[in-house]
């Protein structure tokens, strides 16, 4: 459920990063309630990715400004950000090929006890509650609990890779080309599964290459072209768009 009295859970004020002499994000204003599935379309080298990683201080932003929950976050060091709340699944899913399905799943949950979690709350059998939680969401992961994380298809990794962001309890979870490489039939399984994660309240902001998607998962979209947003509305009338269907949609 949206809520929109209360204050964005993710916003970006004019955010702008270089890569040295190259501007790769040009002012960039977006925001993102509590409990809203935002998703951010553009063509290949828009700008998508790196306006995730400068959210998350994987790339420093040269200008303007990231509020989280309405406090700012713009200079705040990456490894601190998942404690907070804020978690990203990462483009080619990033998962630890030498651990466990298991393992990996409770590298998710190291940070629970930090920050905005209360360590009293988040007991062994709390965390185990957790797990379970992620293997009924997706039963494929159960079925392979033991196996080595590096043995898994494509999609599987990419069901790990969002479970175990999942196990961190995110405020606010960012969603970096989970479709990529995958088969249609893993794709569909993907968007249902984001499609679930967003029904349960979990504020989301995509970035997806598959546009019709994206959009029709989404409840908001932004349109980036050039380190820009071009265009911003509501996901059905972003599907109506002659021009977006025109660019993005393939007509």
């Amino acid at each position: 459920m949206v809520d929109h009295r209360l204050p964005a859970a993710l916003e970006l004020r004019n955010l702008k990063v270089r890569y040295g002499g190259i501007q790769a994000v040009k002012g960039v204003s977006l925001a993102v309630q509590p409990g809203e599935l935002v998703t951010l379309i553009g063509a290949n080298g828009a700008g998508k990715t790196t306006t995730l990683k400068a959210i998350t201080g994987l790339v420093p932003a040269a200008e303007g400004e990231v509020l989280f929950r309405g406090e700012d976050i713009t200079s705040a060091a990456a490894h601190t950000l998942a404690a907070r709340g804020l978690v990203m699944v990462p483009e080619g899913r990033g998962v630890f090929t030498r651990l466990s399905i298991q393992e990996n799943l409770l590298m998710g949950a190291y940070c629970l006890a930090d920050s905005h979690h209360s360590a009293s709350t988040f007991s062994n059998a709390a965390i185990a509650a957790l797990l379970e939680e992620q293997l009924v969401l997706f039963p494929r992961l159960k079925e392979r609990l033991h196996q080595l994380a590096g043995t898994l298809s494509g999609g599987e990794q990419q069901m790990l890779a969002m479970a175990r962001a999942l196990m961190a309890q995110p405020a606010v979870l960012l969603l970096d080309e989970p479709s990529m490489g995958l088969s249609p039939v893993m794709v569909e399984k993907i968007f249902e599964v984001i499609r679930d994660v967003s029904a349960r309240g979990v504020t989301i902001l995509l970035v997806e290459q598959n546009a019709r998607l994206a959009l029709q998962a989404a409840h908001r979209g932004y349109v980036m072209d050039s380190g820009m947003i071009t265009t911003s509305a509501e996901a059905k009338t972003l599907l109506d768009d002659p021009a977006v269907r025109a660019a993005y949609l393939g007509e």
